[in-house]
């Protein structure tokens, strides 16, 4: 007979890699858990003495403290692509009977620190998030692992922990913009990108880079630019086209920084796109309300909002143990308008 010991759930869970909402519905018989894995838990917590008594009193604590509330952070809700990706988390979950807390970190670091604490007081079932620019510490993430509670990230990823995530192709996304902008004779293509520690940024430089190898064009530093946002491409763009070896064509990161590039050079009396041709990421609104239109890749926002709720409910259910990372890749298209040439027939 197993001996009596001070084993809690939250135990048992961390040992066999599942949430604590698993372990106390596998505890209680509940169907929505697998035969395999309830045995697995029941089996695992009678070995250590886990009783019958101790297993009711935990189960009435846990039902007292669970809820069907996912935890979701956005970096800014005002960003186009942030709040398609809210919208599809909130229509997913709500088709799923869950509801959705939504906190902003406001690309701080700190904030993020504090709302993950403040997430795990509300006690809610998961998190989806992704993280800050300026993150490079993951602390507040791993007390949220270490506590039970999934994650799932979205865009900006976390490579540092083994987690679940939802991205875009980014690098076949880049390769494929600036394999088209080659295609219609341009050559000197600049790169404005975010700061490289972020494993989005990395990718699209890298499919932006890789696309000019295969062309048989070199990239050079001179034409990367670490600029991000509409503001500092606005400021940042007279200096870059008034260089002696001006660039006939742009990439940004995103449209944000596409637009403040393409009201920069039309301020300068360059025409669009015959003396440079302009592409962003993402296919918000500003791709269609500037003049001319946007050339862009699209990022299926929305879709991507829904894969994270299916992953962190899976996780939150027991379908998926926290300890095995799922990730899921969302494909971007190239949608050509009027700030790039047509392609140049050979």
């Amino acid at each position: 007979m197993a001996e009596q010991s001070n084993i809690t759930m939250k135990d048992i869970a961390r040992e066999l890699g599942v949430s604590v909402a698993t372990v106390s519905r596998a505890l209680g018989g509940s169907e929505r858990i697998s035969r395999q894995q309830r045995e697995r838990i029941q089996a695992y917590a009678r070995e250590r003495g886990f009783t019958p008594n101790e297993m009711a009193g935990a189960l009435r604590r846990t039902r007292t403290a669970s809820s069907r509330i996912i935890g979701v952070i956005v970096p800014q809700i005002a960003h186009y692509y942030f709040s398609t990706i809210l919208s599809g988390i909130e229509a997913e979950a709500s088709l799923r009977g869950y509801r959705i807390m939504v906190a902003q970190s406001d690309e701080r670091y700190e904030r993020e620190v504090r709302i993950c604490q403040s997430f795990l007081a509300q006690r809610v079932c998961g998190v989806i998030v992704s993280q800050a620019k300026d993150t490079m510490h993951y602390d507040h993430f791993r007390q949220l692992m270490d506590c039970g509670v999934p994650l799932v990230f979205y865009d900006r990823i976390c490579t540092g922990l083994n987690t679940s995530r939802v991205v875009v192709d980014d690098y076949q996304g880049a390769y494929t913009a600036v394999d088209y902008l080659v295609q219609t004779g341009c050559r000197r293509i600049a790169f404005y990108g975010s700061d490289m520690h972020m494993e989005i940024s990395k990718n699209r430089y890298n499919g932006y880079r890789d696309a000019l190898l295969h062309a048989g064009i070199t990239p050079t530093d001179s034409l990367y630019h670490e600029c991000d946002n509409r503001l500092a491409a606005e400021q940042l763009t007279p200096q870059v086209m008034g260089s002696a070896e001006r660039p006939d064509a742009v990439f940004a990161v995103n449209d944000d920084t596409a637009v403040g590039v393409l009201h920069a050079v039309k301020r300068m009396s360059l025409r669009v796109p015959d003396d440079v041709s302009i592409c962003g990421f993402t296919n918000g609104e500003r791709a269609v309300a500037c003049d001319p239109m946007l050339t862009t890749v699209e990022q299926r926002g929305h879709r991507v909002g829904e894969e994270a709720v299916g992953i962190l409910v899976e996780h939150v259910e027991g379908v998926l143990p926290i300890s095995t990372a799922r990730r899921k890749v969302v494909k971007t298209r190239l949608v050509v308008r009027g700030t790039t040439r047509p392609i140049q027939q050979t």
